[in-house]
């Protein structure tokens, strides 16, 4: 496989633009009785870079229900919606509409409804001054509009000694969000969209409302201790502290994900394969504890850092789709920590952790591999440098039905916390799509026919994180949360999940 270069990106430096507006006068026609309530809008920028940015908006109804809601406002400096989520748009000049979408229109008293979008933007990014909701202007005082600085940031490079890169520090007008019971989490959606998770997986936050067990366990290299880390509270964010005690004089491993489903699919560090890992008797090795420290919801909190051979498995997997049966994966990773080698794959796999030929994968590859450049017949290179989202359905990470990516407008994803999405139907189609994962919504990179002789699939049942389905294990990556599951998740489903996503805080 060759090495895409890498690209040279550029990140906020250093605060969130925001602006924070505490309104007296939301109303209209759904919120007349609201008006004397009154609301809150907020208007935050996560990220931005040469030309383009991210931008939140968040209403917040103190006032009576509403079933339907008109939000908008004025550019004053150029700048352009070219992409908007929750919702629709339309400009003309300066001046942005936007509607709710089907799903999210009521807006119950205490509850705030979200809008995302990119845009673009020459010379200066200022704040909007003013909203309206409903056609009633929001009116308030600007508390917080730290202009974002670029800066250039490191090249990513495929080595596997890279440190993870500092994230970007939220504005102080942005309150952590806080998971209670009955919460809906990404697993919940995923159930109530007919596709529940058969496995879920994370070390910084629960993924089901109700969740109060273990997320992971670590080992302690001084005495060979094991511990169990768990939650801050039920459906909450990591216990870090738990970890920080237990391995205050010590170097500690993470040697099992626990699995949140009732499957119990937890992943231990995997036996090794095919390709034999660093670890004894050709197994691979558990990701060192304290290398990821990351903030969720404003509480400290541990990633798992993947480098070449960590890798974590399990095999025969319970009520996990076989053959052609149609699977959904989504897991939180991250553009600083990436490479071009086979694989840091989170899905489904081989029960012998060997080739047993197209079809047997499914699963997420990220990273900058482009595969058929090297071993395709013809050669054929991708478009761009990546990091992209792949999926590795065995001997090839397919960008396409035909496998590179082709497409100029997507030449890689550059966020500090990507969320990488991939389904497969088992007999007809996959898709792939992306977003960022502390802001916005979901691209879709690509949605098509599966590539020649993978139709059907012929999946088997090993659940498998870090390492291809052979145990390939020279891919490098960072992982933070993730789930698998039974059925073919729809897109308003995944765009759900995105939300809960966006709304946990990764920074």
């Amino acid at each position: 496989m060759t090495s895409p270069s890498s690209r040279r990106r550029w990140w906020i430096a250093a605060g969130t633009a925001a602006v924070t507006l505490a309104v007296g006068g939301l109303a209209g026609t759904q919120l007349a009785s609201a008006a004397a309530a009154g609301c809150q809008v907020s208007y935050t920028v996560p990220s931005q870079w040469e030309g383009g940015f991210t931008a939140n908006v968040n209403v917040t109804n103190l006032g009576d229900p509403v079933s339907s809601w008109q939000l908008t406002w004025a550019f004053t400096a150029g700048q352009t919606v070219t992409q908007l989520w929750n919702g629709s748009v339309s400009q003309s000049g300066g001046q942005v509409s936007t509607t709710n979408a089907a799903y999210n229109g009521n807006v119950a008293t205490g509850a705030t409804v979200n809008v995302g979008f990119n845009g673009s933007w020459t010379g200066s990014n200022p704040t909007p001054s003013s909203f309206a909701f409903n056609g009633v202007t929001c009116t308030g005082v600007v508390t917080s509009s730290a202009s974002p600085t670029l800066s250039p940031s490191a090249s990513v490079s495929p080595s596997a000694s890279v440190s993870p890169s500092a994230s970007v520090s939220p504005s102080a007008s942005v309150s952590p969000s806080t998971s209670t019971p009955g919460t809906q989490l990404p697993c919940d959606l995923y159930a109530t969209g007919g596709t529940p998770c058969i496995g879920a997986h994370s070390t910084t936050r629960a993924l089901f409302g109700a969740y109060n067990g273990p997320l992971y366990q670590v080992q302690r290299a001084s005495d060979k201790a094991y511990k169990d880390i768990g939650l801050l509270s039920v459906g909450g964010y990591a216990n870090a502290a738990t970890q920080d005690s237990f391995c205050a004089s010590s170097a500690c491993t993470i040697t099992k994900i626990y699995d949140q489903s009732t499957n119990h699919n937890d992943l231990p560090i995997s036996w090794g394969g095919y390709w034999k890992g660093p670890g004894p008797n050709g197994s691979d090795i558990g990701a060192d504890a304290k290398a990821l420290p990351v903030t969720i919801a404003g509480h400290k909190a541990y990633g798992v850092k993947v480098n070449q051979g960590v890798g974590y498995r399990v095999d025969h997997a319970k009520n996990a789709p076989t053959g052609s049966q149609p699977e959904g994966i989504y897991m939180v990773t991250s553009s600083n920590y990436v490479n071009k080698w086979c694989c840091f794959d989170y899905g489904s796999g081989e029960n012998s952790h060997t080739d047993t030929g197209n079809a047997t994968m499914n699963a997420i590859e990220w990273g900058t591999a482009c595969w058929f450049a090297d071993w395709g017949n013809p050669k054929s290179p991708c478009v761009g440098t990546g990091p992209w989202v792949e999926a590795d359905l065995e001997n090839g990470m397919y960008h396409t039905t035909t496998g590179s990516n082709k497409d100029p407008n997507n030449q890689g994803v550059h966020f500090p916390f990507v969320s990488a999405w991939e389904k497969n139907n088992g007999t007809s189609n996959f898709a792939l799509r992306y977003g960022n994962a502390a802001s916005g919504g979901l691209t879709t990179a690509f949605s098509g026919a599966l590539p020649r002789g993978y139709s059907p699939m012929k999946l088997e049942s090993s659940l498998l994180l870090g390492t291809g389905g052979d145990n390939s294990t020279s891919g490098v990556g960072e992982f933070f949360e993730g789930a698998i599951t039974a059925g073919y998740p729809s897109d308003s489903t995944e765009s759900s999940v995105q939300s809960t996503i966006t709304a946990a805080g990764y920074r």
